[in-house]
């Protein structure tokens, strides 16, 4: 661990915790609001999260970076063991039960921060020429995206897999791969588009896409649309807000409580909280140019970000017909533990990265 100095006071990157707070404070308003026993899980989680964040704010990342693949695959065997241990609810096996206890923990969740860590290493072992990466450095890299992909998308859990996925890719983006390499995977992806609708999709996934192409929006994007019409421009009182108060709308407290902070604080209210998503997603992205040449915090910052903005963004357009019905909770925002948790180890993460930076930075130098 570090020794106490006001370097750390002067490092610490203020503007997360000033953009990230308001929306704890709100997302716990609205769920204490509409359920006190949630709030008080919701509480739980939240010191849980608050914790996590402390352990790796203060874990020494990059005087342990070479025991970041030893977790990366041991989190792949958890992966694999779902198929084999797994426990099955609502059919789908996406969690392991923790022996001599009814506790479930969902490997696919705990992976996210070590698929950051783990291409934050890769990239920081060998980064990228002034010309990006070639088509042999990409392949690379690209199979340690790949790997989680097809195993989480076996469970099946396409969702998670998919933003995996999109994270992955969309750093080698930002980091530097060769434009060629780009152009090949869109005319690859366009040509075998029907393929994969026709003979990889499940059932219950074609008819998600169905419902969004449809006329008509299934029944939660309905009430979620009568809830943000129901808020107007600047909300209704809790008794006013039938949507909530009456149970039409469905699940708003987690999937759908943008649809609920929209119907409680009206249009200027969600604008505000896009408003807070968007400022703090381009502060991540403007820390590019301040950590140029640190390629490992460079990655896992942009990781975040793009976590952020996938998380943000379906959950939002989903709960106005935008995208089809899926899992995705907003970051922060929707009630859980599970994504609250993640996130507050992400942020422990880069926390940990920018504010610490000065210290290895001074120990290579010597």
């Amino acid at each position: 661990m570090f020794k106490l100095d006001r370097r750390i006071l002067t490092h610490f990157d203020y503007i997360q915790p000033i953009l990230i707070l308001p929306i704890i404070l709100i997302s716990f308003f609205l769920v204490f609001e509409a359920n006190t026993f949630l709030a008080e899980k919701q509480f739980i989680y939240t010191c849980v999260g608050f914790l996590a964040f402390s352990f790796f704010f203060l874990l020494p990342l990059r005087k342990l970076i070479w025991l970041i693949p030893v977790f990366y695959w041991l989190n792949i065997a958890l992966l694999l063991s779902v198929d084999i241990f797994g426990v099955e609810k609502l059919g789908a096996k996406r969690w392991l039960e923790i022996p001599f206890t009814h506790f479930t923990i969902q490997p696919s969740e705990i992976f996210k921060p070590f698929f950051i860590l783990m291409l934050a290493y890769l990239i920081h072992q060998n980064p990228p020429s002034r010309n990006g990466y070639n088509v042999k450095q990409f392949l690379k890299l690209s199979f340690y995206i790949l790997l989680p992909f097809l195993l989480i998308t076996k469970e099946p859990d396409l969702g998670t897999a998919t933003i995996l996925l999109i994270v992955g890719f969309g750093v080698l983006f930002i980091i530097g791969v060769n434009y060629k390499i780009w152009l090949s995977i869109f005319l690859a992806l366009s040509l075998s588009s029907p393929l994969i609708y026709t003979h990889f999709l499940k059932p219950y996934q074609k008819q998600r896409i169905h419902d969004f192409l449809s006329e008509k929006p299934s029944y939660q994007v309905i009430q979620s649309m009568i809830a943000i019409g129901n808020g107007g421009l600047t909300g209704k009182t809790y008794e006013e807000a039938t949507q909530t108060h009456f149970k039409f709308l469905p699940i708003s407290t987690s999937d759908f409580i943008f649809a609920y902070m929209i119907e409680r604080f009206g249009f200027l209210g969600g604008l505000s909280l896009i408003i807070l998503y968007i400022l703090l997603i381009l502060h991540l992205l403007s820390l590019n140019y301040k950590l140029k040449e640190d390629y490992f915090a460079r990655v896992a910052i942009n990781a975040v970000a793009l976590f952020i903005f996938i998380y943000a963004a379906v959950n939002i357009s989903m709960t106005i017909g935008f995208a089809p019905v899926v899992g995705v909770p907003l970051p922060f925002f929707s009630h859980g533990g599970s994504s609250f948790t993640t996130f507050m180890v992400f942020f422990g993460i880069l926390q940990h990265l920018i504010t610490f930076r000065f210290f290895w930075t001074q120990k290579i130098k010597k």
